[in-house]
């Protein structure tokens, strides 16, 4: 079993990532340090710099983190990733 990492980011919860079904960690993102541009697994749309949003990391291998509209995060349980 897999131990989740502590720290002192108390924004941070851990979550079953939909797109791989393993066990991720939430980190939410200001729109202030949203410096570059992301695609949504959501919705397939772009996340344009300076948007509030939310990135999913897998714990088992941060690289494959993914960045989601806070709104389509929100509604991850009422649709299909890409719908």
């Amino acid at each position: 079993m897999q131990r989740r990492p502590r720290g002192p980011d108390r924004l941070a919860r851990f979550v079953d990532d939909p797109v791989t079904g393993a066990t991720a960690e939430l980190r939410p993102v200001r729109g202030d340090a949203a410096h570059k541009a992301y695609r949504c697994p959501g919705c397939n749309q772009g996340i344009a710099p300076g948007t509030t949003h939310v990135v999913v990391v897998p714990l088992a291998d941060a690289t494959q983190r993914r960045h989601w509209h806070r709104a389509c995060w929100d509604h991850r349980h009422r649709r299909r990733p890409g719908h």
